[in-house]
């Protein structure tokens, strides 16, 4: 089996199991604020629609990557506005569009750079 194939599965294990487990560790600070009664299992399905896109923009970049290092700052890009969007406003549709916009306008700007 190759070596590309075993790094992007972890990698995707990873974001799926973090995605899904660090709500329910931060519950906590999260069932502290007046007025928000939510379960843990409410909570792990609002985790599942962020893992899921996260695992898919890793499965779907990393190969491309790979073969065009150039396209690594773009895909971060997008990554981290996904996560802080979907960290702010909880909303994975305005986050998945906002992290898609932001890849391309990062693309375009370092296409028009070098």
């Amino acid at each position: 089996m190759k070596t590309e194939v075993i790094v992007i599965s972890l990698l995707v294990g990873a974001a799926n199991y973090l995605f899904r487990y660090l709500p329910l560790r931060l519950s906590s600070a999260r069932q502290q604020q007046p007025g928000l009664k939510r379960g843990k299992t409410a909570l792990l399905l609002d985790s599942i629609g962020i893992a899921s896109i996260c695992a898919l923009l890793v499965v779907s970049s990393a190969p491309v990557v790979m073969r065009e290092p150039d396209k690594l700052l773009p895909t971060l890009v997008g990554f981290a506005a996904l996560s802080l969007c979907f960290y702010r406003s909880k909303s994975i549709i305005f986050s998945t569009l906002v992290g898609a916009l932001l890849f391309g306008v990062t693309l375009k700007i370092l296409m028009i750079f070098s």
